[in-house]
């Protein structure tokens, strides 16, 4: 009979993204045969991550600091802002080296179906950023949204189009580069350039 310890282990292994139970056992056991400073460094590198990172102040980018190092970066538009979904989509374009913008992390696309609203997502903190310009003008030229090409992506790209549009931003999308139904941070290089290229405005 599998010792207890080893079962909680693997269930809480399983609920990871892309890991099934088979695959959860055996890095179960591959912990449980390693040494006990890697089973204890693995633990304390879970905690440390947790309790170290936070959303960056202005574009809720996993940072350690207040502010992230894209957000900290003088060289970069401040005006031009990239909205993707998740730090891994924001990671793969900067990958890409073919942006100089900022960007804006959402934290996921809204889905009803799922319970995801617009007041799950970093919405608020976005549209804060639109009217911080001096004399109410907008701070920001234009807000590229990059949301992966599927049913949530889109809805999620359509629905900050309205938001953004009386707010006098120029609002554009990215192109088809990315094909449909793929994963941003899967891309590679060239894929994500030309999209980035051929982004097109929101009507």
């Amino acid at each position: 009979m599998v010792a207890d310890p080893l079962s909680r282990l693997v269930q809480e292994l399983a609920k990871l993204p892309g890991i099934g139970e088979r695959t959860a056992a055996r890095l179960a056991f591959h912990i449980l045969r390693a040494p006990e400073s890697y089973a204890r460094q693995l633990a304390e590198a879970i905690l440390d991550l947790k309790a170290r990172l936070r959303e960056c102040e202005i574009c809720c980018m996993l940072t350690e600091a207040e502010r992230c190092r894209v957000c900290c970066e003088a060289r970069r538009d401040a005006a031009l802002v990239m909205v993707v979904a998740t730090p891994q989509d924001l990671l793969a374009i900067e990958r890409a080296a073919s942006y100089q913008g900022t960007y804006h992390v959402l934290h996921g696309l809204l889905s009803p179906l799922d319970g995801v609203g617009p007041d799950a997502l970093r919405i608020k903190a976005l549209l804060a950023r639109c009217g911080s310009g001096a004399a109410g003008a907008p701070a920001l030229r234009e807000v590229i949204l990059a949301t992966r090409p599927s049913v949530e992506g889109d809805a999620t790209a359509l629905y900050l189009a309205r938001l953004l549009g009386p707010l006098g931003v120029r609002t554009t999308r990215i192109a088809s580069g990315v094909p449909i139904g793929g994963e941003i941070e899967l891309a590679d290089g060239v894929t994500l350039h030309r999209a980035i290229e051929d982004r097109r405005e929101l009507r």
